[in-house]
């Protein structure tokens, strides 16, 4: 197994391929420490790497207490004991008092992984992991808490939750309970990788020195956010994409996070990833339990590449699910950006006949087709067809398009509701608000109290009669604002406190649900674009909706970031119409074509406006879509080189499983005067086999490609555009 425990010395440890974890049980209390991740390693390494010994403090119950549990890498820190660091969990007794702390009791070893009740979690079975569930408790409190960390065995992850279990035999509050804490010494050779952005510009690529004090990120929107990404990398200083020590901490949650370095005055270096504890307030009766959502832990020796894999592979094999989780996701044209809210049955089946005269296979119909709703200003909630608009409802609209070849898929926003609405008029109380106070608005809608079952009922009821009522195959669920007016009558006051997390669970169990009753469909979620881009909602939807930012130039920062964490399979990519709607650039359609092609691919623009030199073209991105579509989806993602940092060139590059096909995607942003080709060392090949470039018919190794490099064309224009395909020759 790759999960064991060491009885002679106390020690658990948890192998991955590449990657060795170590936990150890301190002092006669049997305080749980942690005592190494990093390469992996045969040795069962000594105690004093705890550094224990360096504070010699003879009466660790006595005196110097204090100072032994603030230096102690604690692997589960309570509160209010001495660790004076940021404590993981923090439980308030009815007396009023914080103070908690745990000590280990027991354990056990199984194959496989448990399912988290009511969250998304990655999974395996006993041919894939290993599972430590490790019971503390506090023996003051009468509190249990289970640890669990699985280990996978092909891929170098660990994944972290914490299951508190109030045995008290009286209620308790939880007010911090994060998911996953890292003690390391630091020593001042780390960087802090983050993820960082805005609407239109998400999950922009941010490394700094690690510094004195805390540091990190966090969402308090009830989202994850355009802003913040529920994600954390830890690198040596001198880590690049394919050397060095790389760590990577990711939450599985769409809610509000708080993942955060501390730096100590004694260079003790922290990270810490969970629920944010500011607004959250858990009401835990006696025999009552609480779960947090999971934390994944990579390491990686072998530069950024290393961990990037590490998440895809994961992600790809042990998150998504579904019947999309390996098949090829179809090519579509959504309606969006081609009509907004100015469209009839007669303009989509318009652009329908250009889509399937092109070779596309689905059409996307967006907002706008559904109650009083000819703006953003009205009609959400009222989810039933407006005839006005597509007389006959969806069924006739669809049957056209089902003649046509086409597959049909529809947008919906379940979580909101409009004022001025059917909806809010029947049930004002169904939407989030504070008694006296003026709602506070967004896109002039309100957010549905999603935590209420009946509310969760009665929007579900409406969207499943509409899907029920034609052939839908594809669902792209958005949500359009963050939360606020955090308020919610069914609950208690002493209750309030549990919103936020209620509220993340209700769009579990209603997307759940969805799935459940259209086993077939296809879900992309989307949240005002990448709002709500995180490991949560890949649970759920095999690919999501990476930015509302459509323009090219600006889509090669934003797909640098989130490929960073997020295989490309689940990156939403279109091509879109130009000028661009959110910034007025005008970009080649063959260069569109070429950003979009390693996510799922689309087109959102009027197909009956293209050019017909435009129209030709799409064929060919079509059949590159087909062709090369899998190894960008299915194969291990590289990074050659960053438009982000060199401000001149984009590329990157795939290589499919077996090592047989190479795909790299080159963009020329800026053609600048006088300068030489690029050379890029490729990555990924086996240096053996030999390789025939479709640039230039040249047969080289793969190692002669990877270590000599390759010279990439010089293009004519700004905004140019090549694919290089390597295949592999027979010997």
């Amino acid at each position: 197994m790759s999960v064991s425990f060491h009885e002679s010395n106390g020690v658990f440890r948890l192998d991955t391929p590449n990657a060795t974890y170590m936990i150890s049980l301190v002092d006669e209390e049997r305080f749980l420490a942690h005592l190494y991740f990093g390469r992996r390693i045969p040795d069962d390494l000594p105690r004093e790497m705890l550094r224990i010994p360096e504070e010699d403090y003879p009466s660790r119950k006595g005196r110097e207490r204090l100072a032994f549990l603030d230096g102690l890498p604690t692997e589960y820190p309570g509160h209010g004991l001495g660790d004076m660091k940021q404590s993981c969990l923090e439980v308030e007794t009815p007396e009023g008092y914080r103070c908690c702390g745990l000590t280990y009791r027991d354990h056990r070893i199984f194959g496989g992984k448990p399912k988290l009740p009511g969250l998304p979690a990655t999974y395996g079975g006993p041919e894939d992991c290993d599972t430590l569930e490790i019971i503390a408790e506090d023996k003051v409190l009468g509190l249990t808490v289970r640890l669990f960390y699985t280990a996978f065995r092909k891929i170098d992850a660990i994944c972290r939750s914490v299951r508190v279990e109030n045995t008290t035999g009286r209620p308790l509050r939880l007010r911090t309970a994060l998911s996953a804490c890292l003690d390391m010494d630091d020593q001042g050779q780390y960087d802090l990788l983050t993820l960082h952005g805005n609407w239109s510009a998400e999950r922009m690529i941010n490394r700094r020195p690690v510094t004195m004090g805390k540091q990190g990120v966090s969402s308090r929107r009830g989202i994850s956010s355009h802003q913040e990404q529920p994600f954390l990398g830890l690198l040596e200083r001198t880590a690049t994409q394919t050397r060095g020590q790389v760590y990577g901490m990711n939450l599985v949650y769409s809610g509000n996070f708080l993942g955060q370095a501390e730096l100590t005055q004694q260079g003790q270096l922290r990270l810490v990833l969970g629920i944010h504890p500011e607004d959250f307030c858990w009401h835990l009766e006696a025999g009552e339990a609480f779960q947090t959502p999971e934390a994944v832990l990579t390491y990686s020796c072998t530069g950024i590449s290393g961990m990037t894999h590490a998440f895809h592979d994961l992600y790809r094999n042990h998150l998504i699910r579904g019947p999309y989780k390996n098949k090829p996701r179809p090519s579509l044209v959504n309606n969006w950006e081609a009509t907004y809210f100015r469209f009839d049955t007669e303009k989509i089946l318009a652009i329908g006949r250009e889509a399937a005269a092109a070779g596309i296979e689905m059409l996307v119909l967006d907002d706008g087709w559904f109650g009083k709703r000819d703006d953003d200003c009205s009609g959400l909630g009222d989810w039933v067809v407006n005839e006005g608009k597509l007389p006959g409802g969806l069924k006739h609209l669809v049957e056209e398009l089902n003649r046509m070849g086409l597959r049909f898929g529809l947008w919906v926003e379940p979580e909101m509701v409009s004022p001025d609405s059917d909806l809010y008029r029947a049930h004002p109380d169904y939407a989030l608000q504070i008694p006296g106070r003026v709602p506070t608005e967004s896109r002039q809608q309100l957010v549905l109290d999603i935590s209420r079952k009946e509310v969760r009922d009665h929007v579900y009821a409406m969207i499943h009669k509409v899907l029920s009522s034609a052939n839908v195959e594809y669902v792209k669920w958005d949500m359009n604002r963050a939360l606020t007016d955090v308020y919610s009558p069914a609950l208690g006051p002493d209750r309030q406190g549990e919103l936020y997390h209620r509220y993340v669970l209700g769009v579990y169990e209603l997307q759940e649900r969805l799935l459940t009753d259209f086993p077939n469909l296809l879900l992309e979620n989307c949240c005002s674009g990448g709002g709500r881009f995180d490991p949560g909602m890949l649970y759920y939807s095999p690919q999501i909706w990476t930015s509302d930012n459509t323009e090219a130039i600006d889509r090669l920062r934003i797909q640098e970031g989130t490929s960073l964490i997020y295989p490309l399979s689940s990156m939403g990519a279109h091509v879109a119409a130009c000028p661009s709607h959110t910034n007025n650039r005008t970009t080649p359609f063959a260069t569109r074509g070429r950003v979009a092609l390693p996510g799922c691919f689309g087109y959102e623009l009027d197909m009956t406006k293209l050019t017909p030199e435009e129209k030709a073209l799409i064929p060919g991105q079509l059949e590159e879509y087909r062709k090369y579509g899998p190894v960008f989806h299915n194969g291990d993602y590289y990074r050659l080189a960053s438009f982000g940092e060199n401000h001149a060139c984009d590329v990157i590059m795939a290589v499919s499983k077996d090592k047989r096909v190479a795909v790299i995607n080159y963009v020329e942003v800026e053609n600048r005067a006088r300068c030489r080709a690029l050379r890029v060392e490729l990555a990924g090949l086996e240096e053996t086999a030999l390789y025939r470039s479709s640039l230039t018919g040249e047969v080289r190794s793969g190692a002669g490609w990877m270590y000599a490099g390759m010279l990439l064309p010089r293009l004519e224009w700004d905004y140019s555009s090549a694919l290089i395909v390597l295949e592999a020759v027979a010997q």
